[in-house]
């Protein structure tokens, strides 16, 4: 980073915000009742759920819709659904991950939003996966009801996902659907590609999945195959589909009139499908996956949060908006997205949602927003960016054109500057800081604080004290800057307060005081540099 580089945007500092994005949304959650104390007990519950469904096996619309002609409604099937998940305890826990080959635990308490927020995808998940023959155990342990054994396990936060594997625990680093769920833990069991065989079976599998990549071979074997097998291990966040059929293809994708090796990416938005040119390796379809499984504009909500926030891509543009506006103004994104494709990551907000949008509203001084906001990051400068034209398309093309080209202006955030200044402390904003600091042809004495700062009221007292003294002096102004509302590139502060003085033949190197200084201590170093700079002055 280049010196006195604004530091706003570094991914540590911008942290704290984004965290409270992910599982912020409290969800109702169906009471779970009958829950099995150890495997015998959700044995006798699918054996029960099984004979309930005698007769409705072959109806391929039983598990997820309702109706009044006998089948089940969505709060019966979410309730059979979390009495799969098995019930860890202070007793069963151990012997549980011990006699299986796979657990998927869930750790939760029942005060937490972000687990009421999982729970009904994970118990989803959970029905999904036992009707495709899983052998996967899903679980969930109340890590409040049962601390030690929650901590034995390995669950810290809340919510936590953890694989054990023959007893051994592995992080969960899928998404949160019920979709990534279910593909990320297949993944993980030993079933990287499910293999589609006929028409039917396809229609099946499109129950469960709307994003998937399939190859298309002749036979299952030769080079290129095996690349494709190896892409599809080494990839634990898109469900691989192996087919040799151009009548079973074309159910899940408009497919060529020859039959070649080839791979294709299906998503469900309006950039259906994808295929990649050339020929298959391993390391060619991994990156056209990271090219192209995000949506072309991906709408942001408590579940993806966290994953956007991670991506790899270092710029990214933000739409801010009325979800109405959204709608109607998506595909018009889309199309600007396609001419950017692997070079911006584009995110579309509701603007009304403040645990989703204020986090980064805030940093442009636009929180209280309603109207539609387009902003940027590039997260190799460690630079923000705001559309600050009407967001029109060619507007916003132009915006992202820029953005590319590394040639945009970076937003500073700034209060209005004051009609006028009350007291003997001058305030500055990010606007004026040029004027009132930089080019001042005085000394200036710079109080950085914010508003949440713990100290920094008793350090404001201590500096008023001192501007009392040095009143009357011409050649010191005393200012104050709250950081909190104002950034500007020459000023780089990490703690506050802080307090800087900029002597007046040097503004580009301030001197740093020490802010734990008494008003005395404070009052003999300005003095000091005061002193120092005459000198230099009379030399």
């Amino acid at each position: 980073m280049a010196p006195f580089k604004l530091k706003f945007a570094s991914r540590l500092l911008l942290l704290p915000f984004l965290v409270l994005l992910l599982f912020s949304r409290f969800t109702d959650v169906v009471s779970e009742t009958n829950d099995a104390d150890d495997l015998d007990g959700i044995q006798e519950l699918i054996a029960i759920d099984n004979e309930l469904e005698s007769g409705l096996a072959s109806d391929p619309t039983t598990h997820f819709e309702g109706s009044n002609s006998g089948k089940k409604s969505e709060a019966e099937i979410l309730s059979k659904a979390q009495r799969i998940v098995l019930e860890l305890n202070s007793d069963n826990a151990k012997r549980v991950i011990e006699e299986n080959e796979y657990v998927l635990v869930l750790g939760y308490a029942p005060w937490d939003g972000g687990s009421a927020d999982l729970m009904p995808r994970f118990a989803e998940a959970a029905n999904v996966l036992r009707s495709l023959g899983s052998k996967l155990l899903m679980a969930k342990i109340d890590s409040e009801r049962h601390p030690k054994a929650a901590s034995s396990l390995g669950i810290k936060g809340l919510p936590t996902l953890l694989l054990f594997v023959n007893g051994t625990s592995q992080s969960y680093a899928g998404g949160f659907s019920r979709e990534e769920i279910v593909t990320w833990a297949r993944k993980k069991t030993g079933a990287p590609i499910i293999r589609i065989n006929s028409v039917a079976e396809a229609d099946e599998f499109l129950r469960w999945h709307s994003t998937y990549a399939v190859g298309l071979f002749d036979k299952f074997e030769g080079p290129e195959y095996e690349e494709f097998y190896k892409a599809a291990v080494a990839d634990s966040e898109v469900q691989f589909v192996e087919l040799s059929s151009l009548e079973v293809a074309k159910n899940l994708y408009p497919v060529p009139a020859h039959l070649e090796a080839c791979f294709v990416l299906v998503k469900s938005e309006p950039e259906h499908y994808t295929a990649l040119d050339g020929s298959l390796s391993k390391e060619v379809i991994l990156q056209f996956l990271e090219d192209n499984k995000l949506p072309l504009v991906t709408v942001m909500n408590e579940l993806n949060s966290a994953k956007v926030y991670s991506r790899p891509e270092k710029k990214q543009v933000y739409f801010f908006a009325e979800t109405d506006v959204l709608n109607k103004v998506l595909d018009q994104w889309r199309d600007i997205a396609k001419k950017f494709k692997s070079q911006i990551m584009f995110v579309a907000v509701d603007i009304n949602n403040d645990h989703l949008a204020k986090p980064y509203l805030s940093l442009f001084g636009l929180q209280e927003s309603k109207e539609t906001v387009v902003v940027a990051f590039d997260y190799n400068s460690n630079s923000k960016y705001l559309l600050e034209s009407s967001a029109t398309p060619a507007n916003i093309e132009d915006f992202c054109t820029s953005l590319a080209q590394e040639s945009l202006p970076p937003f500073y955030k700034s209060q209005p500057i004051p009609e006028k200044e009350d007291g003997n402390m001058l305030t500055v904003v990010g606007r004026s800081f040029d004027d009132l600091v930089l080019q001042n042809p005085k000394n200036i004495m710079l109080e950085v604080h914010t508003p949440w700062c713990i100290t920094c009221e008793a350090t404001s007292k201590k500096v008023q004290k001192v501007a009392k003294h040095f009143e009357g002096l011409d050649k010191l102004v005393f200012a104050r800057f709250d950081a909190s509302e104002n950034e500007h590139p020459s000023l780089q502060v990490e703690d506050y307060p802080t307090l800087f003085f900029y002597p007046v033949h040097d503004k580009s190197n301030p001197i740093k005081l020490p802010a734990k200084s008494s008003p005395k201590e404070l009052a003999i170093l300005i003095n000091k540099n005061l002193k120092l700079r005459d000198s230099k002055d009379e030399l």
